[in-house]
């Protein structure tokens, strides 16, 4: 099978947040319809604070679902207790989703650690006693380390922890220099874990908003990339047509390196990953 023929066949999954209006629920449809084009694997919903947006990721993760697509809802534990977890399950497993994106979540400001769960690694755990093998179970990694990690070496020993509690895949928070991701699932598998560990694509259409995010989350932007992004100014084509090249060049490097697939963060839009998707041959 020649590089192209092997990249175009190369699995690949979209993520998108739940909308919070009529108006947006009916925008994202379209927007997934477009991405269905290029046959995911399957699409995740986020899941934030509170329970509306819970709300708001079973209802997405409903349409996924009956739209013909596997869907995986991120489950958060900041908070929960063994019995709303469980019920949760119980929920999900009545939608038919197969799939969850198992987080700690985030710690909302001025807030401790509450809840029957304080780690993501606890909330694998509890998953698999109660469900078996039933929902595959992927998890967060941070090829560039966790924002609140204590060490390098402290985030790699909490990712093998998650993992060992029975996780099947990872995805990581997204980053703009390959040689992490490379180096952070060499550095796993020296430590006996070695689950598919799914590059996580942030798509580059904006220069504000990237750089809040990435400083937000501690995704390193190089600085040749933020000088660039910068000196465009509000040339938003100029930006795009960049951003392309850029994300376009970490897909080959990644693809080139032998990744198992490839997870785009869709902010819910559809452009800019099918214009990546197109330049990159899958």
């Amino acid at each position: 099978m020649s590089q192209e023929q092997a990249q175009s066949k190369l699995p690949v999954s979209f993520e998108f947040f739940p909308p919070k209006t009529p108006e947006g629920a009916q925008k994202l449809r379209g927007v997934r319809a477009q991405l269905y084009e290029r046959k995911p694997e399957f699409c995740s919903v986020t899941y934030g604070a509170g329970g509306s947006t819970q709300e708001g990721t079973f209802n997405a993760v409903r349409e996924i679902l009956a739209e013909g697509v596997d869907a995986a809802s991120h489950f958060s534990c900041i908070g929960a207790t063994r019995d709303s977890v469980r019920e949760q399950l119980a929920l999900l497993k009545t939608m038919g989703v197969r799939r969850l994106v198992a987080l700690r979540g985030d710690l909302p400001s001025g807030y401790g650690i509450g809840g029957e769960f304080h780690y993501a690694s606890d909330l694998v755990s509890f998953i698999r006693e109660e469900t078996g093998d039933y929902f595959h179970i992927e998890v967060a990694a941070y090829p560039e380390v966790h924002p609140q990690a204590r060490s390098a070496d402290a985030d790699l020993k909490a990712y093998v922890t998650k993992v060992k509690a029975g996780a099947n895949s990872a995805i990581t928070q997204y980053f703009f220099n390959a040689d992490a991701y490379f180096r952070f699932v060499d550095d796993t598998r020296k430590l006996g874990v070695d689950v598919p560990v799914v590059p996580g694509i942030m798509p580059i259409t904006g220069a504000s908003q990237l750089m809040r995010f990435s400083d937000a989350c501690g995704a390193e932007i190089p600085r040749w990339i933020r000088l660039r992004l910068q000196g465009y100014g509000d040339d938003m084509d100029s930006i795009r047509a960049f951003g392309l090249d850029v994300i376009a060049n970490l897909c080959e490097q990644l693809i080139k390196g032998g990744v198992p697939s490839i997870h785009f963060y869709t902010m819910n839009q559809s452009a800019a990953t099918l214009a990546i998707c197109k330049r990159i041959g899958i």
